[in-house]
């Protein structure tokens, strides 16, 4: 616990928990409409197909949105981008409680939730701002475990839309966002480490190479799965196994929960064991608990119990490729992790809309989850040749940093 304190008095941690509280709401904001879809499935009589788009829609937005917002930040300051940011969120959400009314409002307001999927880049890179780079790390981890957020959208929600109708949902949120901006407004303050403005092609520069593109898809795979399954599970549990709308958030969020946490402990251990070896094991984990997620599907206990392994593991890979980025890209970590945070989260809309489509094509979920598991087992094979080179010229053996 020293230890800690420490490690708060190397920075300003009251902006390291006004960024963590926005990063949270803005999580648990991105994911209302997969928290909610078993209501609106049912108001608007949707086929799986329909389902997956809808799901689809503010993971795709969202990540679309965080570059613009990286930009608005570097020219009026990170402080002010996220007030920005939050004052969008609950004109969105206005839009949603009282002019959502057909499925294509519905399409519409995924996109405007896309808008609080754009927080990861900055709120990490304002709570990490003032601290030194020795310790960043641990605090982009803090802050990343926003992703906490997404467990309170799937428990909150849907007992929420149960008593007051799930249009009303966005209203509470509209009224819930001026919480964290009230923090950031008195507790926050713009860090001292800014930036020049970097230019486009200095923001797509690690695109450029292979490994700016291998990041992105190992990131498509532990942060793509994270948020696409979590909006996607509270429609699977309500589908497959019958149960009332609001367990299936709760059973969602026991998943979600565990992916959240775990992120910090990912980060924790890679800097000991090395982010490639953590890695390694994420992936095979992840490709081993989705393939059984799929023949579990007659179990309930069993499948909770597999999607809590996955998400976990999930969670520490989120952590772990980020202990990796500042050693590929010491000189421009900041702009690098955007691009790659920006790129891999796309990958979160193929989940939903596979699940959707394997179930309308196929009758069963089943094909849905070997697709994203061969997906990962083919980023494993592709992260494990690409290692015998990040190992002789930037990293030491299993992903560690090297030492000076």
């Amino acid at each position: 616990m020293s230890g800690f304190k420490a490690f708060l008095k190397t920075g300003h941690s009251p902006t390291l928990f006004a960024s963590f509280l926005y990063f949270s709401f803005s999580c648990c904001i991105w994911v209302l409409n997969g928290a909610m879809a078993p209501f609106i499935s049912e108001t608007y009589q949707l086929t799986p197909g329909q389902k997956g788009l809808m799901l689809s829609i503010p993971i795709i937005a969202g990540a679309l949105m965080r570059f613009p917002l990286g930009v608005l930040a570097q020219y009026i300051g990170r402080k002010n981008a996220t007030l920005v940011e939050m004052g969008l969120i609950a004109v969105a959400m206005l839009f949603g409680f009282f002019y959502v009314s057909s499925f294509n409002d519905l399409l519409a307001m995924g996109v405007l939730l896309g808008i609080a999927g754009a927080s990861f880049g900055v709120a990490l890179s304002l709570g990490s701002g003032s601290f030194p780079p020795r310790h960043k790390g641990l605090a982009m981890g803090l802050v990343g475990a926003g992703n906490i957020g997404t467990a309170v959208s799937v428990l909150v929600a849907p007992p929420l839309a149960q008593a007051f109708g799930w249009q009303a949902v966005y209203g509470f949120a509209a009224g819930a966002i001026a919480i964290p901006m009230v923090v950031m407004i008195i507790f926050a303050q713009e860090p001292p480490d800014v930036d020049t403005h970097a230019s486009f092609r200095e923001h797509i520069a690690c695109l450029f190479e292979k490994d700016g593109w291998a990041f992105s898809v190992i990131y498509g795979i532990t942060f793509g799965g994270f948020i696409g399954l979590t909006t996607f599970l509270p429609t699977y549990y309500f589908d497959q196994f019958g149960v009332s709308k609001v367990e299936a958030g709760q059973l969602t969020m026991l998943a979600a929960f565990m992916g959240a946490t775990v992120r910090v402990f990912g980060g924790w251990i890679s800097d000991r064991l090395g982010g490639i070896n953590t890695l390694t094991a994420v992936l095979v984990t992840v490709c081993v608990t989705l393939v059984a997620c799929g023949f579990a599907g007659h179990s309930l206990a069993l499948s909770t119990l597999l999607f809590m392994v996955c998400f976990a593991a999930l969670g520490a890979g989120n952590g772990a490729l980020f202990q990796l980025v500042p050693l590929r890209w010491p000189l421009s970590t900041a702009v690098a992790g955007s691009m790659i945070g920006e790129i891999g989260a796309l990958g979160g809309g193929l989940v939903p809309n596979a699940m959707g489509q394997s179930k309308q094509q196929t009758g069963t979920y089943l094909w849905g989850f070997l697709l994203f598991a061969a997906l990962a087992f083919i980023v494993l094979i592709m992260m494990r040749r690409m290692q015998l080179r990040w190992t002789r010229t930037w990293a030491e053996k299993g992903g560690r940093a090297r030492a000076h």
